[in-house]
């Protein structure tokens, strides 16, 4: 049975809203994959070498990879939730 929403089908809006949501992960995960190489290379670069500068971009990195994470986080708990 598909319900009408003016002229447009709810079932198609739904579909729609899912891929957007699973579109919109796939996004975070590449973002996240791509923060997590860049502060293992730069924590690595301050634990060998002492690299100090290298150290302040881990930290930073670590700052960003808590906000993708929790992006991530609502994005998921929105999609189990359709």
């Amino acid at each position: 049975m598909i319900i009408f929403a003016g002229n447009i089908p709810t079932v198609i809006l739904t579909a729609n809203y899912k891929l957007k949501i699973n579109r919109k992960m796939e996004e975070l995960v590449k973002k996240i994959k791509a923060e997590c190489a860049a502060f293992a290379t730069d924590a690595d670069l301050q634990v060998e070498k002492s690299n100090k500068a290298a150290g302040s971009r881990a930290r930073k990195s670590s700052l960003d990879l808590e906000k993708l994470l929790k992006e991530f986080r609502k994005a998921s708990l929105e999609a189990s939730k359709k």
